[in-house]
């Protein structure tokens, strides 16, 4: 099937853009790891799976309008502190949530619903499910502490 240049090429960056979150999700899940915070570990390498997931769904729809994905993640920079690292997985968050409402704004200009329909599903599991729990993560450390908030995100000797 020919898709509308103008959705593929959008999809093209949106792609981009889960690589990137992907990414990032990854070197921060394995600093989370090597600190031994196994708690935020498990999580953000739970969120890693699921921008493949989303990156994945995006490359196939590419695929299926008869476009040619561009799979170079965008350039980011990854956090050196916990703090720094969730911040900067919530700001991705946002840029994603902003990006995939001007793609469904774009799908329904052109009558792509089924694409506009993908891009609702990623909203959700992007506003409901990652950015939520990021804005929680936060809000815990100003309300506990950073020590607090970073022994609850350890794993309890064995």
């Amino acid at each position: 099937m020919q898709g509308n240049p103008q959705v593929i090429e959008y999809f093209k960056n949106l792609l981009r853009g889960e690589l990137a979150a992907r990414d990032q999700y990854f070197i921060h899940s394995r600093i989370y790891e090597d600190q031994g915070l196994v708690k935020i570990y498990q999580r953000l390498d739970h969120e890693m799976q699921e921008e493949t997931q989303h990156a994945d769904a995006l490359l196939r729809r590419i695929l299926f309008l008869g476009g040619m994905p561009d799979m170079r993640p965008n350039p980011f920079t990854p956090g050196t502190t916990v703090v720094e690292m969730l911040k900067k997985d919530l700001a991705v968050e946002y840029e994603v949530r902003d990006a995939l409402q001007k793609g469904m704004e774009l799908c329904e200009s052109v009558r792509d619903y089924v694409s506009r329909d993908l891009l609702l599903a990623q909203l959700r599991d992007t506003e409901e499910d990652h950015a939520y729990w990021l804005e929680k993560q936060l809000g815990l450390i100003e309300k506990m502490g950073l020590p607090n908030y970073l022994q609850s995100q350890s794993q309890a000797a064995a």
